[in-house]
């Protein structure tokens, strides 16, 4: 951690692994690509994983976030997780965001049913020609909308948790009979967590 600025010294491992990639990333001849995984607490972290972010957002072309749907690293975690495109070509002036859907009729990935590279055909399709109106799955944010500071121009927050705008749409017109539906998988979900994090404390105490 001695490595890295006082201002961004952290024991998160996925911060510290993304701060290494930026300053590993070439500038010439050709600015230096990469993609990387970070869990859901990277996008929406503040202090010293914010003040990453507006490095990353200013020194970095973060181009594309592609939200990934729950499981697709089990067994290992059920954390939600985001693959973070950027280079090296200048800053970030607008995000594409393209939320990766789970197949019909699945509420998550597991060990024997994990995610395959067939299922990212629609996205390569998109990534080719990036459209937002006609796909329900992509929108677009500008930085600004991102970067927030304070009349004195101190950093505020680097918000990159930006939710599918049109997912509360879709969800509000949805039959009443999809819309419990709905609602109960939620529900199901929460209390399998909750059955999880008593599993945890529980062999804790032991």
């Amino acid at each position: 951690m001695t490595n890295f600025p006082d201002d961004k010294q952290t024991a998160e491992t996925a911060l510290l692994f993304l701060q290494l990639i930026m300053r590993r990333l070439r500038r010439h001849p050709k600015p230096g690509r990469a993609a990387v995984v970070v869990p859901n607490g990277t996008l929406f972290g503040d202090g010293v994983a914010a003040r990453i972010k507006e490095e990353l957002l200013k020194e970095f072309n973060l181009h594309t976030i592609v939200r990934l749907p729950n499981g697709v690293f089990a067994p290992y975690t059920n954390i939600p997780t985001n693959l973070l495109f950027f280079d090296r070509s200048g800053p970030t002036k607008e995000i594409w965001y393209y939320e990766h859907p789970l197949p019909e009729g699945r509420k998550n990935y597991t060990k024997t049913k994990p995610l395959s590279f067939e299922e990212f055909a629609p996205l390569l399709a998109w990534w080719k020609d990036r459209e937002e109106s006609e796909n329900d799955r992509a929108w677009r944010v500008s930085v600004e909308d991102v970067l927030k500071y304070d009349e004195s121009g101190s950093l505020v927050s680097a918000n990159l948790d930006i939710k599918n705008p049109d997912g509360g749409e879709k969800l509000k017109h949805l039959p009443p009979e999809k819309l419990v539906e709905s609602i109960l998988a939620k529900e199901e979900r929460i209390i399998e967590i909750m059955d999880e994090i008593k599993q945890v404390l529980g062999e804790g105490e032991r």
